[in-house]
């Protein structure tokens, strides 16, 4: 008909959520070993570049902002479910603090010596960027999402959770010996420094699920976010006002 437009010719086929799947999977451990093993010190280059790669992958196979739980009718709820997290933490850790018997969960060797411009661009910069949104990306967002066109929701949540804790394995590795409190009640001994290690990953893990939890309920991956910096964030925080 006359004045009629033509149909829009779709110019991608996207890819195959299982090869999309592998993709992101190798894709996370080159960018766990680079942050850990081959260019440790150039985690926030690092985290930008495999976002960039996170969201192309997420292109390439047909998903987009509402599949990431960043669409825009989810910001709202999610930021009010981010901040009630990060009040219920913030209040978790202040009585963990004035207790005697959990204070010393707090003391870390990894940063012992840090100034408070330090513990600022941790809580404003590498934490946020660096971790959060690195991880919250690429675990609740793009293996999430593509999990559960697979799987659906049960099944997208134990792979990602299965991969967060696998992901924690070389962050984990000297734990005994950089927490005093592990420290102590592990013994020093290479078999209390695999334990320590086993039970990161699966701390990790478990965490997951609650993440994963967090992003279905509030339809949104700032909910999950906001949980995340506030763990991280507010132990530094804790941790330096506790010297």
């Amino acid at each position: 008909m006359e004045g009629t437009r033509p149909a829009r010719v779709r110019w991608r086929r996207p890819a195959d959520v299982r090869l999309a799947l592998g993709v992101t999977v190798v894709l996370l451990v080159l960018v766990n070993l680079t942050v850990h093993r081959w260019a440790p010190g150039r985690e926030l280059p690092t985290a930008v570049a495999a976002m960039c790669a996170l969201l192309a992958v997420e292109y390439w196979s047909g998903g987009g902002r509402a599949e990431l739980g960043l669409g825009a009718g989810t910001l709202g709820r999610g930021s009010r479910w981010a901040l009630a997290c990060v009040g219920v933490v913030a209040a978790v850790y202040l009585a963990a603090a004035l207790l005697p018997a959990t204070r010393p969960l707090f003391q870390d060797t990894r940063n012992s010596g840090l100034s408070g411009g330090d513990i600022a661009y941790r809580v404003l910069v590498a934490v946020p960027v660096g971790t959060v949104a690195l991880e919250e990306l690429a675990f609740r967002g793009v293996l999430y999402g593509l999990g559960r066109r697979r799987w659906g929701h049960r099944g997208a949540t134990a792979f990602s959770s299965l991969l967060f804790g696998l992901w924690h394995i070389l962050p984990s590795l000297h734990l005994a010996g950089e927490k005093p409190a592990l420290g102590t009640l592990l013994g020093g001994s290479s078999a209390s420094a695999l334990l320590a290690d086993a039970g990161a990953v699966l701390f990790t893990a478990v965490a997951g699920v609650l993440l994963c939890e967090l992003r279905r309920r509030s339809g949104s991956l700032l909910a999950p976010a906001g949980l995340h910096w506030a763990v991280n964030s507010l132990g530094y925080v804790t941790g330096f006002l506790l010297r």
